[in-house]
């Protein structure tokens, strides 16, 4: 196990340069000058000039993407041109928000797609059946912004039920569990679909295995065949695709985020580039770069951990 964890924790050092490097490339084809953006729309050439040789913009690119790498091994993320604020004390202030909704939104949405999945795998035909994977299907569908304008229309603004703007306090609070029940409704609903019909095919092809019919010439109950023999093995592909949503889950919180106020990392990357702060940008990107990797190594130690096979691959 610790073998299989080194290996792939060494393959994302390079896909995390990468990263860095699409990055900072697309920084640079922006066409907004940033030190033009930091001295500000009355500043003349000679101060522009000044500020770019002050934040190294007069260097070739790849002496600007050195020093950027050099930064970055050092912990600096740099500092916002906007207000001159350090990156990482943003962002130091913006995952927390990130790391509340993901949590809220998972904690709901990946057991009500897994007992969705079994129910319809176990009834496949029947109306529950039909009526799941309509569900999931319509889930699927359905864009993130638009389910989350429905329910601010609705649940926010119309019956008045639950608060739909920014953050009203830490999970631990009254406050902040009403504020974040429809931005965790919002990007966990379009995670159940998946799921739910991930799970159903998993559990229809271990319904059909021998262990299964074993397990029920030995007279166990339905119950234990299909929680212990058929959804236990069941789960190995459904994990896999949890771990991947949840990596496509940090684009859906960038969307939520924006649309609820909720003052989360996807909201300051938006903030960041509609207002040309580059290294605010950046540092965004690296973080939820970063995220998702986490998350892909999570998935392949919990892969391994239920499927030993793929430990010596």
């Amino acid at each position: 196990m610790l073998r299989h964890a080194l290996h792939r924790l060494l393959l994302a050092v390079p896909v995390m340069f990468g990263v860095i490097l699409i990055g900072f490339l697309l920084m640079q084809v922006v066409p907004t000058d940033p030190a033009t953006v930091r001295a500000g729309p009355t500043a003349t050439p000679d101060v522009i000039a000044a500020i770019r040789a002050d934040l190294g913009l007069d260097e070739p690119l790849h002496v600007q993407f050195g020093l950027y790498m050099w930064r970055l091994l050092q912990g600096d993320l740099g500092a916002s041109i906007i207000n001159n604020v350090p990156v990482s004390q943003e962002l130091a202030a913006t995952i927390g928000p990130t790391l509340e909704l993901m949590a809220a939104s998972l904690v709901w949405s990946i057991p009500l797609g897994i007992l969705m999945g079994t129910l319809a795998g176990y009834w496949r035909g029947s109306v529950i059946d039909r009526l799941i994977m309509a569900l999931s299907v319509a889930g699927v569908s359905v864009p993130v912004f638009f389910l989350g304008l429905v329910l601010i229309w609705f649940v926010g603004f119309q019956w008045q039920l639950l608060p739909f703007t920014g953050r009203g306090g830490p999970l631990w609070t009254m406050d902040g569990i009403r504020s974040i029940i429809l931005p965790a409704v919002t990007l966990g609903g379009v995670f159940v679909g998946p799921v739910a019909r991930m799970t159903r095919t998993a559990v229809l092809d271990v319904l059909s295995a021998d262990h299964v019919r074993t397990a029920r010439a030995k007279g166990l109950t339905e119950r234990l065949v299909v929680l212990r023999h058929a959804l236990r093995n069941a789960l190995v592909p459904v994990v896999t695709l949890i771990g991947l949503q949840i990596g496509f889950l940090l684009g859906g919180a960038v969307v939520t985020e924006t649309v609820f106020s909720w003052p989360g990392v996807g909201r300051l990357a938006v903030g960041a580039i509609l207002s040309s702060d580059f290294p605010m940008a950046q540092g965004t990107i690296i973080v939820l770069s970063l995220g998702f990797i986490v998350v892909n190594l999570t998935v392949d130690m919990l892969y391994a951990a239920l499927d030993p096979r793929v430990r010596g691959a």
